[in-house]
């Protein structure tokens, strides 16, 4: 319909499209930077700390040289004659016991009557422990009865200080070796037999019905099944063996009738007061503490892998 001259042009109508160029179209929104970018990385670590972290060996040694030169420090600032510095105990050791002919490992003929002395009554007493321990425990951790019965027995007696026992070990052994050995062996045996009997009674009772079923005789089952089941609890109370035999075999050379070893030493030494060799057996005792229980380690993750061993 067209429109006439005169009428106003109908406000509801749509109003035809402009002539005009379109403007230029808008600009996209720029991001912030912050987003588009990656966050910045992280600073590298010092090499020199990844190597050391990546080998547990040289961190471990590195806290012992840290923990020396502290020692060092100290003792040189603090210069007490009761004190020595790590150094002169370190010389005085060597001088003592290490001092020897390279044919003989450098042992002086003063680690021969200290030092292999000690040794064979600790070796001794630990390899009787242990042998008794394992025995003992196997059988009574075999049965619940027997577990049950022997139980009271067995924390009693482990419980007895090793002390109050020297006077029943003079009376039977009468002061010497044997004594020795035997007050080694008694305090040593009660880890081993109470951890080896925990092992055995907690083999996996799906592994003894297989073991039936497969018709494994006692033998078979004992050796294939019950004790590589025990073993991580054995070598547990082996571990704390150790440590009370190498205690228990200072504390027997300290009482009278004993003529050579460590404790020995040590006795006299404190009789002269003479510190520097006091303080040169207890480093002494240190070391070949560490040594022993690094060595039984290295057996048991040799057994039980490491994934295993504790």
């Amino acid at each position: 319909m067209r429109q006439s001259a005169g009428e106003s042009p109908d406000p509801r109508a749509p109003s035809p499209p402009s002539q005009e160029s379109p403007g230029p179209a808008p600009a996209p929104t720029r991001q912030s930077p912050e987003l588009l970018l990656d966050p910045p990385p992280l600073p590298p670590k010092a090499p020199r700390f990844q190597a050391v972290a990546a080998h547990p060996v040289l961190l471990r040694w590195l806290v012992l040289v840290l923990a020396v030169g502290v020692w060092e420090v100290a003792t040189r600032a603090r210069g007490s004659v009761y004190f020595p510095p790590p150094d002169r105990i370190a010389r005085h050791v060597h001088e003592l016991w290490f001092d020897g002919p390279v044919q003989h490992l450098f042992l002086s003929p003063a680690a021969v009557d200290d030092i292999l002395p000690s040794l064979g009554r600790m070796a001794a007493g630990f390899a009787s422990a242990a042998v008794v321990g394992i025995v003992l425990g196997v059988a009574v951790g075999r049965s619940r009865r027997a577990y049950a019965l022997a139980d009271p027995v067995l924390q009693f007696a482990r419980a007895v200080p090793p002390p109050a026992l020297v006077p029943v070990f003079v009376v039977v052994f009468a002061f010497g070796t044997p004594m020795q050995i035997a007050s080694i062996t008694f305090s040593a045996v009660w880890p081993v037999l109470v951890n080896t009997a925990a092992g055995v009674r907690n083999t996996d009772p799906l592994r003894l019905d297989v073991a039936a079923v497969l018709r494994l005789n006692a033998a078979e089952r004992l050796w294939f099944l019950v004790l590589p089941s025990a073993l991580p609890r054995i070598f547990a109370g082996l571990r704390l063996s150790l440590s009370l035999s190498l205690i228990l075999m200072v504390f027997s050379e300290l009482l009278p009738g004993t003529a050579n070893g460590i404790g020995f030493t040590l006795t006299e030494a404190q009789t002269r007061s003479d510190l520097l060799t006091v303080w040169a057996a207890l480093v002494l005792l240190g070391a070949l503490g560490y040594l022993l229980n690094t060595g039984l380690l290295a057996v048991e993750k040799r057994l039980l892998g490491k994934e295993r061993a504790t």
